[in-house]
Parts: structure tokens; sequence; C-alpha cells
């Protein structure tokens, strides 16, 4: 499993793996870079390399409940800019 890293100004997206995708200790919110306009790829890589096919996981609003530790491992560098320069 390889990981991605989205590139400044990319759009990114919070999902959790739905109930009954896997056990409830593995139901972590990923960090996903999301494709762009008009592309339809056939799955979704998380920030940590997870694989995540459709209908698989669901959209979050935010990160609700346990963070996925390495997806927040790769956003937090940028997270820090962005408020430093706020």
């Amino acid at each position: 499993m390889g990981s991605a890293m989205p590139y400044p100004g990319d759009t990114v997206a919070v999902v959790r793996l739905r109930r009954g995708v896997v056990g409830e200790t593995r139901r972590v919110c990923h960090v996903v870079p999301l494709p762009g306009p008009g592309e339809i790829p056939d799955s979704l890589t998380a920030l940590c390399g997870a694989d995540l096919r459709p209908g698989e996981a669901e959209l979050l609003h935010g990160i609700t409940g346990m963070p996925c530790e390495p997806c927040l491992a790769k956003v937090a560098p940028s997270v820090g800019q962005l408020s430093a320069a706020g």
C-alpha cells in the first residue's frame, strides 16, 4: 500500500468506512484527495494509502470519531502552515 499526498490547494474530504465493511475498531476517519472535475476513478486512495472502493465509505463533515493517525500525520504540516498564516 502506497500513500498519496495532495498538492497545496487540492480538495480533500474526510471519509469513514461504512458499518459492516470493517469492524467498529477499524472505522477511522481517513483524509482522501478528491479527483478533478469529470474524473471518476475506480477507487480513492487515502493519504495513508488505504484503498476505498465505491460504496465502502461515507462522507463526513469533519473528523468524527477516531482519526486515522497516518492520514493526520500527512495533513498536519499543511494545517499548521494555514493556522500560522492566519
